[in-house]
């Protein structure tokens, strides 16, 4: 295989890149909610144009993405159609991940949670777009047990699912370290009677004995008294005393450095007395009757928001239950919606408060819940009726505080916050009567000039003082768009208030003759025929088949507390037609 040679998967239409059209986002302040100076963006629309939508403003700044995209099973969900030919499948993920690698920041990490019938393909094609010295590790998700209905199907029940995760560049991947709660560790049965003493004057019984003196009860009648339950109590007692729970262990000589060797041969020979070698900046050593004392403290972490017995996490996460998901968020989504705790989990694992997450295909919301109670920033993308019927409802309870479902309790949540609700701007351009490209007249100036902005790669920050300075792409490079014709006498005074040292490119429907000739430092360029070519015009769906998700009208949680998305709809034509709107125009909005 020569070095240009390479593994990869191939597939129909892998090699045609749709030329998409680079939207601008305009915010509906009647379905934003909270604190109007967040950061948190809830987008509806196709969430491959939403992508491109952020790119320009995102790319590199993204520290966590989660997808939960289609599983692609053939099977007809209750509210996803996604049996798609394989190719078609693979093609419209590649394009969507292509496009999060961009945004991700350089020590960024990407999760995808997906099913055995894609897993193999998805790895190969996340491998290519990645680099497979990328692919941190495959979880295996435990979501339900071999019972029930599917567990009388001939062959393997399935019980598990998977979550692919890549890093955008290892070398900078710098993870948080994890836990997972375990059953308790039965070997530390032994118990410190006297542990505010000094260690020399240490006793030890066994746990059982601690735990019936502490509840004044015999063994027996410690049996009797929790039945089922005493294994819970005992894990408690544990936890509450785990500075003085321990378990004498055999140690070799070999594994104990220094001074410390010397103390533990000191303790075979002068027995039923604890021996401590201290140590800096570390615990320090016990030792009794040639065993090292081992303290359960030190396999105890909060893990959920409660301190329990646990093991760094490793990629079988069999401990988050999935039982109760279907009442977290006060939302219905029986056979597509994650716990709470597993997006708690990851998010713990790779980012800290303050961080940017980004979930394109929103689904029932949940990425942006828990981030949004862990104090991360969040955008969230989804396209369905369900963004107003099931996401937006559940963020506004989790803004208010009333939502106490899912991580709440874990994280003391208490309410705050807030998002901004964005919907796509139509197709900037489209054709007339006589098959000629146009602009579209939902556009008013104001959306005209933020989408050239776009279009042409520069900023839209229209300057407070020259109006002619609507974008910059640099400290001294300005846009200008305008959709009347523009007139010598125009083109002069916009000149005469340039500094010498800046340039201006000017961007209008109609123009006198020669005038991108006049000046050196002004270009002008003319709508439409200057974006001709560069992308696809009037075209809103790229989607993974994904279909409007129904809801129940009479049941008062799934019902939006804004206006239908018909009427919706009807109030921004007119809120286009007077210019009150808000566009998006990057994080120094």
């Amino acid at each position: 295989m020569s070095k240009n040679q390479k593994l990869e998967l191939t597939w129909i239409g892998k090699d045609v890149q749709p030329k998409l059209e680079p939207r601008i986002l305009i915010e509906d302040p009647d379905k934003s909610y909270g604190d109007r100076n967040t950061d948190n963006m809830l987008i509806f629309g196709d969430n491959l144009l939403a992508l491109k939508a952020l790119e320009q403003e995102f790319v590199g700044s993204i520290k966590c993405v989660y997808i939960d995209p289609p599983f692609n099973t053939g099977e007809a969900f209750e509210h996803y159609d996604d049996g798609i030919e394989h190719s078609v499948w693979l093609d419209l993920m590649a394009k969507r991940i292509q496009f999060i690698h961009k945004l991700l920041a350089p020590d960024g990490t990407l999760f995808i949670h997906i099913d055995d019938n894609e897993l193999a393909y998805l790895i190969v094609l996340c491998d290519e777009i990645f680099g497979r010295d990328n692919r941190i590790n495959v979880i295996t998700f435990k979501q339900s047990s071999a019972s029930g209905p599917k567990a009388i199907n001939p062959g393997l029940v399935t019980t598990s699912n998977y979550i692919v995760f890549y890093a955008k560049d290892r070398r900078n991947w710098k993870p948080n370290k994890i836990y997972q709660a375990i059953p308790r560790d039965s070997r530390y049965s032994s118990f410190i009677e006297n542990y505010d003493e000094n260690y020399t004057r240490w006793k030890l019984c066994t746990l059982r004995e601690a735990f019936s003196k502490h509840h004044k009860l015999s063994w027996n009648e410690v049996r009797t008294k929790f039945a089922e339950k005493l294994e819970d109590e005992l894990l408690k007692f544990v936890i509450n005393f785990k500075d003085r729970v321990v378990q004498p262990a055999l140690v070799r000589d070999k594994d104990i450095n220094g001074d410390a060797r010397g103390v533990l041969q000191f303790s075979r020979e002068n027995i039923n007395v604890v021996h401590c070698s201290e140590r800096k900046d570390k615990d320090n050593y016990y030792f009794l009757n040639g065993k090292q004392l081992l303290f359960y403290k030190n396999k105890v972490q909060r893990v959920g928001g409660v301190e329990t017995s646990s093991l760094s996490a490793s990629n079988i996460w069999d401990d988050i239950l999935s039982n109760n998901v279907h009442q977290e968020g006060g939302v219905s989504l029986p056979n597509g919606k994650k716990p709470e705790a597993l997006l708690e989990r990851i998010f713990s694992f790779v980012t800290n408060p303050g961080d940017l997450v980004l979930d394109s295909f929103g689904g029932s919301g949940t990425t942006a819940a828990v981030a949004h109670k862990m104090d991360r920033k969040w955008i969230t993308i989804e396209l369905g009726d369900h963004c107003h019927t099931h996401i937006q409802p559940r963020l506004q309870k989790i803004c208010e505080g009333t939502d106490q479902g899912g991580i709440s309790k874990a994280v003391n949540w208490q309410g705050g916050g807030g998002f901004k609700y964005y919907y796509m701007a139509p197709s900037l351009l489209k054709k007339d009567h006589y098959d000629h490209w146009v602009i579209n007249e939902e556009y008013n100036p104001t959306m005209v000039a933020a989408a050239m902005a776009k279009h042409e790669s520069f900023r839209y920050c229209p300057d407070e003082v020259y109006y002619w300075k609507q974008g910059q792409s640099s400290e001294k490079d300005f846009i200008f768009t305008t959709t009347v014709h523009l007139s010598p006498e125009h083109l002069v005074r916009i000149h005469e208030e340039m500094k010498p040292d800046e340039s201006l490119l000017i961007c209008c429907k109609s123009h006198f003759e020669a005038a991108g000739d006049r000046y050196d430092n002004i270009t002008v360029k003319k709508i439409p025929s200057m974006l001709l070519g560069k992308c696809e015009f009037d075209r809103d769906d790229y989607s993974l088949n994904i279909v409007d998700m129904p809801r129940n009208p009479d049941d008062p949680e799934f019902v939006p507390s804004g206006p239908p998305v018909v009427e919706a709809k009807e109030k921004k034509t007119k809120a286009q037609q007077a210019g009150q709107m808000n566009i998006f125009a990057g994080t120094g909005e």
